[in-house]
């Protein structure tokens, strides 16, 4: 079981070597700014630069997609094609610049590409009539997995320290751990070990080509879109005994909540990951992690940092407020469009945002 009793301010080292300088990251947060032809926008610059300078120890940018067919979200950043590489190279100096680490997270959408986007039939492990998709072949799936290894090489000329595979919320990597949307009968398919095959090509052909001074992290989500707990902590042990991850990021929507699925305890989520052992691997975890006190507990608890989302949306500096003052509590939600604007969002991130529930005044 993890035991960690660091303060907020406190630095991190990595396996890899890696230092972060306090136990804060930015949450992968979608934003919908940047360029059609996936190039890093000003807007989408600004929002991240902010949140440099609001001093989170670490930066992943939105899902960042590998293939042009991948894209999910109008205005997503994208990460395959040379072409792009200048625009993370002005991000990942100005990050650096402001001391924080640099990650990009790579992405595919699957079977949840946009076909408005994409010009094409959207791809998936199994053909799905809901999404209307078609299967990969097997030469496709191996081709994808180059292509995140490039991502990943792409990503380290543009001075990024390291990179998160996706692979959660059911997109393309989740989609293949699935047993709900993954019913494949070749070596990508069937048993877990199979259907998570194609994650671990990608961790360790990212390993390989990137080398043991970059950071690679794997976001998982163990509910949802057909994921089982059981597997997802098997899966988790797995890529901690790999030697080949600096960190588990843990997508949990809600770090104090008891599973959906029943188990024979009545222990909360977050509990069934923080008995693994996971000897040098740092774990991170998102999902309702407000405030000063939810920040210190979930520390408390065993966990190496803390992923913010909303916070860090409300509060380019949501660490500073935090490592002030351990009671801070955030604004109170619906906040207005001027609000947001002084956090950075420009008028598409604000648009987007206008989707959650009760966040964005009328």
């Amino acid at each position: 079981m993890k035991i960690n009793l660091s303060k907020p301010h406190k630095a991190l080292r990595f396996p890899s070597g890696k230092e972060m300088k306090n136990r804060f990251m930015l949450a992968p947060l979608t934003n919908k700014q940047s360029h059609a032809d996936g190039k890093l926008s000003d807007n989408e610059f600004n929002w991240l630069a902010m949140r440099a300078r609001g001093q989170f120890g670490l930066i992943m940018t939105c899902a960042s997609h590998v293939q042009a067919k991948g894209k999910t979200w109008e205005g997503q950043l994208g990460i395959f094609s040379d072409a792009q590489i200048s625009g993370h190279q002005r991000l990942t100096n100005e990050i650096q610049n402001n001391g924080g680490l640099a990650v990009v997270q790579l992405f595919h959408g699957g079977m949840r590409a946009a076909r408005e986007f994409i010009d094409e039939q959207p791809v998936s492990p199994s053909d799905n009539e809901e999404y209307e998709s078609r299967a990969l072949s097997l030469t496709e799936v191996h081709e994808i997995r180059d292509d995140f290894i490039d991502a990943a090489q792409r990503a380290k000329k543009a001075g990024y320290d390291g990179v998160e595979v996706h692979g959660a919320f059911g997109y393309l990597v989740a989609q293949f751990l699935s047993i709900e949307f993954n019913q494949r009968n070749d070596a990508y398919g069937g048993t877990l070990k199979n259907r998570s095959r194609l994650l671990f090509e990608i961790v360790e052909g990212i390993r390989e080509a990137c080398g043991d001074q970059f950071l690679v992290g794997v976001r998982l989500c163990p509910e949802r879109y057909g994921m089982v707990l059981s597997e997802i902590k098997q899966l988790a042990k797995w890529l901690i005994a790999s030697d080949k991850i600096d960190f588990l990021d843990l997508a949990l929507w809600d770090v104090f909540k008891i599973p959906e699925e029943k188990t024979e305890t009545e222990k909360k989520l977050l509990e069934h990951f923080l008995e693994l052992d996971y000897k040098n691997v740092k774990l991170t975890v998102s999902g309702n992690i407000r405030g000063g006190k939810e920040v210190l507990q979930v520390l408390k608890s065993g966990v190496d940092f803390v992923t913010i989302g909303k916070s860090a949306i409300l509060h380019h500096d949501f660490p500073i407020k935090v490592i002030e003052n351990e009671y801070f509590i955030p604004s109170e939600t619906p906040v207005s469009v001027n609000y947001l604007k002084n956090q950075g969002l420009s008028s598409n991130f604000i648009e987007m945002m206008k989707s959650w529930p009760e966040f964005v005044k009328d």
